[in-house]
Formats: structure tokens, C-alpha cells, sequence
């Protein structure tokens, strides 16, 4: 395990994720929506750099490991990368670990032959359960399973769940994170470290897209820039 000093966290990971410089179009737009980019961040801290005194018992190195393995299954390649080398930093053996369960977990959620590949999961029977789809659920390869522990296997088999089968989370699910030694207040946690990188992979997914198109990027800013 690397016991060297935290990795130091960027001012605004979402701005560092997106190739966001300051001044910039994109800048412009993320700035004229001040309260909702500095509570993204906030966010972020919370979750990763929590201050005293911590609720629950999810340590640093679980943090990262959920957020490397969510991240590389969103495949969002600079935020997968970044949380990636965020672990590797405070443990590069379990890095490594993670890093095939990642592609494990990509690679179980795709359907045999063509068509749409997630998200999985069953509706109430109505009119939405033609959009029913079933799919395999990821569990931990035995290889990884001691240096994981089963409070990080069940972890990544939960963040999994919440990726690909978001309609199917039940009490069951729950229950098994609770048997793993998960306590209620660290399945909070879990839970919205995975909603959170949710939000922010697809923030900093779009903001790439519209960076890559400096016409758009450029009307976007003047339009707020010109709002009431």
C-alpha cells in the first residue's frame, strides 16, 4: 500500500476534468451559474475530503476505490482516468484490482448479438415493461476477492447495480452491503458517491462536447451572458 501524502484535489475538478480554462467560453457559462458550480464542488469535497467529525466508517481508500470503479464503468475517459490515478496514489495494488474489475464489469454488461446494452432491470408490470430488460449483475473475481474484502466485493457489486440495473436496487441489495459490514449511515454514503460521479461524469461529458464545438460553446456563453 503507498502511504504517501494525499493527492492533492484541483480547485474545481469539474473545470480540471473538462479542460475548462479560466476565461475561457466554457468558463464563462459555468461562471454565470456561480451557486450551482460551487455546490458541485462542495459536493465533491464532501464526499472525498469529509471534515471532521466523519459520519460512518468508509475510509479514504473505499472512497476511491468505489469512485475509480464507477467512473471506469461510466467510461468517461478523462473522469475514469483521473479516479483511477487518484487510487493508485494511496494504493496501487488495489488499483490495479480495481482496473479488471472494471473491464469485467464492461464486458458483463453487454448483451449477447446486437441491440441496446443497459440499463437492465424489470418495471411494474404496465405499460413500461416492454422496456424490460434482463442482464447479468457483476460480482468480484475470486482473485481480487482478499485483497477487496468483502466490504469493498460487495461495494463494487452494489456500485454495479446502481449503474446497470438502477430499477432493480432493492432491500435484498441492501441487506447483503448490511451482511458485508456496511452500516446504514456508510450505505448512505455508498449511495451518493455513486449518484454523485454519476452527475459529474455526465457534466464533464457534455462540457467536452460542447468545448469540442467553439461555435456552440461561444453562443451558449453569449446567451447567458445576455439573460434577464
Amino acid at each position: 500500500m503507498n502511504t504517501t501524502a494525499p493527492h492533492p484535489f484541483p480547485e474545481d475538478v469539474i473545470d480540471h476534468l473538462a479542460g475548462i480554462d479560466a476565461g475561457s467560453a466554457l468558463d464563462r457559462v459555468r461562471r454565470h451559474r456561480p451557486e450551482a458550480r460551487a455546490q458541485a464542488q462542495l459536493s465533491f469535497a464532501a464526499l472525498f475530503t469529509p471534515a471532521e467529525p466523519v459520519a460512518g466508517a468508509v475510509s479514504r481508500r473505499e472512497r476511491l476505490a468505489v469512485a475509480a470503479f464507477t467512473a471506469g464503468l461510466h467510461g468517461e475517459p478523462r473522469s475514469a482516468g483521473y479516479y483511477a490515478r487518484l487510487l493508485a496514489a494511496e494504493d496501487a495494488e488495489l488499483a490495479a484490482a480495481v482496473a479488471c474489475e472494471v473491464v469485467r464489469g464492461r464486458a458483463h454488461s453487454l448483451q449477447a448479438g446486437s441491440g441496446p446494452h443497459g440499463p437492465y432491470g424489470r418495471y411494474p408490470a404496465g405499460p413500461l415493461s416492454r422496456e424490460d430488460q434482463a442482464g447479468p449483475r457483476h460480482g468480484v473475481d475470486p482473485a481480487h476477492a482478499g485483497l477487496l474484502g468483502p466490504r469493498l466485493a460487495a461495494a463494487l457489486a452494489h456500485a454495479h447495480l446502481l449503474a446497470y440495473h438502477p430499477r432493480d436496487a432493492g432491500s435484498t441489495d441492501l441487506q447483503v452491503l448490511q451482511q458485508a459490514g456496511w452500516s446504514e449511515t456508510d450505505i448512505v454514503i455508498l449511495s451518493q458517491l455513486a449518484a454523485f460521479l454519476s452527475f459529474q461524469i455526465r457534466v464533464v461529458a457534455g462540457l467536452r462536447v460542447l468545448g469540442a464545438r467553439p461555435a456552440a460553446t461561444a453562443t451558449s456563453a453569449h446567451s447567458l451572458q445576455h439573460q434577464p
